[in-house]
């Protein structure tokens, strides 16, 4: 029985939305998926000589909830403009122990590109001097 070149060519037609559309959907989805990496940053805490290390994604408003304290440190990071060197932090004591951890903060902030590193001599004064930013 021959097939007529009017019935393969709606079903050509309809094979060729069906492909669109899934491709359409699919790479929707993706990017609804796909976390903002345009804007935020990867904060990092390690021990002395990297016997440790630990990292998070912090993006203003915390959403995803991927920082402990994401909404404070997001509060800080705003008052201090987006300047790790100006955050307010949280006075209180500290032991004068020697044992050194490095903080990094690295993406962007607000569209600016933000590279930063600074080693505090314990976790504490780190605390003192950048509150919840890096308390993770």
């Amino acid at each position: 029985m021959p097939v007529s070149r009017r019935r393969t060519s709606r079903a050509t037609v309809a094979a060729g939305m069906t492909v669109a559309l899934c491709a359409a959907l699919g790479a929707a989805s993706a990017r609804a998926a796909a976390p903002d990496t345009a804007d935020g940053l990867f904060l990092t805490v390690s021990g002395a000589r990297d016997t440790w290390i630990h990292g998070v994604r912090l993006t203003c408003p915390d959403l995803r909830g991927a920082h402990p304290h994401g909404a404070a440190a997001c509060d800080e990071l705003a008052w201090a403009h987006g300047d790790l060197n100006a955050l307010r932090g949280e006075l209180h004591p500290c032991t004068r122990e020697y044992d050194p951890v490095t903080v990094t903060a690295s993406g962007s902030w607000r569209g600016v590109p933000v590279n930063w590193r600074r080693e505090f001599a314990n976790a504490c004064t780190m605390d003192v001097a950048t509150g919840p930013v890096f308390r993770f």
